[in-house]
């Protein structure tokens, strides 16, 4: 759903906010709160816990911002850019931490070779695969341009991309988010449509205005198609995703009176971290606040996180059941709020 044209088109004020929103949560998880809770645990945890606060799942922002008919004014602009800018932060903490939490001793030439690794990587996957992405797409379209096809040359090179970031020694997930940001709808114009756009192409309208509405569906569902093939996919996967990572939850944890307690302070210090970040953001308090708050979810990416860190044995029962809490009262926080604060906006 991100692509380098959004990425080219979003200001220097998203990217500002994408920072803030990254630095303050990490700095706030790995050396204020996990000393504090966790100082019982590995710095390679702490390490863990700051990179989920890091995290931002605008998913059910941008639900609330189409709800509320906001999604063209500059606060849902500006959180929608920084959301592009956070993914690729994000996975390359993810990436730099997981590597640090396989490699034993951290030290500063670690580190640095580690988020240079991690840049350089990114940056030669997508300058190679921008290059390369057209040719592949008309190769195999030459071989087949069916439906079938058209999902395989997307799930290919995700999962080609994904290989090689695990050869460089980086999450496959780094990979996987390369490939579908050089992946465009012009990538795929080579590909059969689907069976309804060309239904709508054989309409005959007598009125200019019908034609027109109905080319600007065509064009709609013809750019989104690819994005719909792989939204069937998430039917299967995403509830398997969350079944595989509620079962990891120990039980027992859960019924630690005082877990709960840190829960809320972590998840207060995550909102907070956000709010700060929307602070840097352009307009009056309002807006900023409402850019603030829609940055907050956590959501599946912070369920990414801790999964990762779980099954590299970094996270304990108490410091794991932590994060999936923070994660689940920072996504059903935040929704209210951006309702009450945009729909003031949108009024």
């Amino acid at each position: 759903e991100s692509n380098l044209t959004e990425m080219r088109r979003v200001g220097p004020n998203a990217l500002l906010v994408a920072v803030i929103g990254v630095v303050v949560p990490f700095v706030f998880g790995t050396w204020v709160l996990g000393p504090i809770f966790f100082g019982d645990e590995s710095f390679n945890a702490r390490l863990f816990l700051g990179a989920a606060l890091v995290a931002t799942s605008v998913g059910i922002t941008a639900s609330v911002f189409k709800s509320l008919g906001i999604t063209k004014t500059r606060a849902s602009q500006t959180v929608l850019g920084a959301a592009v800018i956070d993914d690729v932060l994000g996975l390359i903490v993810l990436a730099v931490v997981s590597a640090l939490a396989s490699g034993g001793d951290v030290d500063t030439m670690m580190v640095g070779e580690l988020v240079l690794k991690s840049f350089g990587f990114l940056g030669g996957a997508l300058v190679i695969g921008t290059f390369a992405a057209d040719p592949i797409s008309r190769f195999f379209s030459s071989i087949s341009a069916g439906v079938g096809m058209k999902l395989s040359v997307a799930l290919g090179l995700a999962l080609s991309f994904g290989y090689v970031a695990e050869l460089f020694g980086l999450e496959p997930i780094i990979g996987a988010f390369a490939a579908g940001l050089i992946l465009e709808s012009v990538h795929f114009g080579y590909f059969a449509d689907p069976q309804f756009v060309d239904d709508l192409e054989r309409i005959d309208c007598v009125h200019i205005e019908d034609r027109q509405k109905i080319e600007a569906v065509i064009i709609r569902h013809r750019h989104s198609h690819v994005e719909d093939l792989i939204g069937n996919l998430n039917f299967v996967f995403v509830p398997i995703f969350f079944a595989y990572t509620g079962m990891q939850v120990d039980v027992g944890s859960l019924l630690q009176p005082e877990l709960y307690f840190v829960a809320l302070i972590v998840s207060a210090a995550a909102i907070l971290g956000k709010l700060l970040a929307g602070i840097a953001a352009k307009g009056d308090l309002h807006e900023r606040l409402l850019v603030g708050i829609s940055m907050v979810p956590r959501g599946e990416v912070g369920l990414i996180f801790a999964a990762t860190g779980k099954s590299l044995g970094v996270l304990s029962d108490e410091l794991f059941s932590v994060i999936i809490l923070v994660v689940i009262i920072t996504t059903f926080i935040s929704p209210p709020f951006i309702s009450r604060v945009g729909g003031r906006m949108a009024a």
